[in-house]
């Protein structure tokens, strides 16, 4: 599968009532598209594969946020 394709798919899946591995599991599935996509923009630096993973790195900061928590003010 084209892995533009598949990053499309990731992006369009429901990210609600996931379950804590559900959710483990789909920040890796971000990295690793990241880093695919990254390797292609290395060799193509076309600026639309950026945009992309801008948006997949966004998508996994929320779901790395919703694991993790937001961090204290320290109060």
């Amino acid at each position: 599968m084209d892995i533009l394709h598949e990053a499309s798919i990731f992006e369009k899946a429901k990210m609600s009532h996931m379950s804590t591995s559900d959710r483990v599991t789909a920040s890796r599935e971000a990295k690793r598209l990241v880093l695919a996509i990254n390797e292609i923009y290395k060799k193509t630096k076309d600026s639309s594969l950026m945009d992309v993973m801008k948006r997949l790195t966004v998508k996994k900061k929320r779901i790395d946020i919703r694991l993790k928590g937001r961090p204290d003010s320290g109060i």
